[in-house]
C-alpha cells in the first residue's frame, strides 16, 4: 500500500515552486500585450469591431486590460498590431494603470499610489475575505490555487479567511450584481479599520461582458477606494501573487520604491 503512494509521489515529481519571483509561464498564456501602431489600420479596425467589451482604442492605440477578456481574437485578426506575451505582471494600484499603450510591454506598478498604512499594517501578515459578487467561479478557483502546494502563497503570511471579522480586506470577484451589493457592503463593513480592497478579474475590474446589464450594480466601487486592480479572465495565481506583493512593497516592478 505504502509503495504505491511513493510511486505516485515519484511520478508527480517536485511540485512546489521554490522561488515565486522566478516563474515563467507557458508561451500559450496570454498576459501583457505588445502594441504596435502601423500605417494600415484595416486589420486593427476589424479587431476593435469584434471586441465584445470595447477594450481596444485605435487613436491612439491602447488596450484596456480591465475590459480585456484575453480571448486572443484581436491578436489573431491584427497580428501586426497586437501580440500577447506570457508576462503575468499586469496588476496595478490604479485603474488607469491597466491601459496598455504602444511601445511598452511592462505594466508599471506605481507604489506611490499605495497607502502607507497598508504597508505598515499588513506588511508581515494579511488575511483576506474573498467575495464572489456574481462571478462564474473561474477567478475564484484560481485564487484557491494560489494557496496550493505549487504556489503556497501562505509562506508570506497572506491567506484567505472564512470570516470578515478575521480579515484585513476583501477580494472582490465577479461583475457585482444587484443581488450582491448589500451583502458586499455588509461584508466590507464587518472588517475593522484599516482595511483594503482588491478587485480581481476582468469582470470585477470593468463588468466585462455584463457591464451594460441591468442586473449589475457597481456603485460599491464608487463609494470605496480600491487598492489593487488585477485583470485576467480568469486571473492567474501569479498575477494575484505579484500584485499583492507589489502592493505590500515586498517587491518592485516598473516604478522604484
Amino acid at each position: 500500500m505504502i509503495f504505491s503512494k511513493f510511486k505516485v509521489l515519484h511520478s508527480h515529481g517536485k511540485q512546489n515552486i521554490p522561488n515565486l519571483d522566478d516563474v515563467t509561464l507557458v508561451d500559450e498564456f496570454r498576459g501583457c500585450p505588445i502594441l504596435t501602431q502601423t500605417n494600415d489600420n484595416q486589420e486593427l479596425a476589424k479587431a476593435a469591431a469584434i471586441c465584445p467589451t470595447g477594450a481596444i482604442n485605435m487613436s491612439p492605440l491602447t488596450l484596456d486590460l480591465a475590459r480585456c477578456l484575453f480571448c486572443g481574437e484581436c491578436a489573431r485578426i491584427a497580428p501586426n498590431n497586437i501580440k500577447f506575451t506570457n508576462d503575468y505582471h499586469i496588476g496595478s494600484p490604479t485603474l488607469e494603470g491597466l491601459i496598455a499603450g504602444v511601445g511598452g510591454q511592462v505594466i508599471p506598478f506605481d507604489h506611490t499610489k499605495v497607502r502607507d498604512e497598508i504597508v505598515s499594517t499588513f506588511g508581515h501578515s494579511l488575511k483576506l475575505r474573498q467575495v464572489c459578487a456574481g462571478g462564474d467561479a473561474s477567478v475564484e478557483m484560481e485564487l484557491n490555487a494560489s494557496g496550493n502546494v505549487n504556489f503556497d502563497f501562505g509562506r508570506y503570511g497572506i491567506e484567505f479567511t472564512a470570516s470578515p471579522r478575521h480579515a484585513d480586506g476583501i477580494v472582490i470577484t465577479g461583475p457585482i450584481t444587484k443581488n450582491m451589493t448589500e451583502a458586499l457592503e455588509i461584508c466590507y463593513n464587518a472588517i475593522a479599520e484599516p482595511k483594503l480592497i482588491i478587485v480581481c478579474g476582468s469582470e470585477a475590474c470593468s463588468g466585462g461582458l455584463f457591464a451594460q446589464s441591468k442586473a449589475i450594480d457597481r456603485s460599491f466601487l464608487d463609494r470605496h477606494k480600491v487598492d489593487l486592480w488585477l485583470p485576467g479572465a480568469p486571473t492567474h495565481p501569479m498575477t494575484f501573487i505579484d500584485g499583492v506583493l507589489n502592493m505590500l512593497r515586498k517587491k518592485s516592478r516598473g516604478n522604484t520604491l
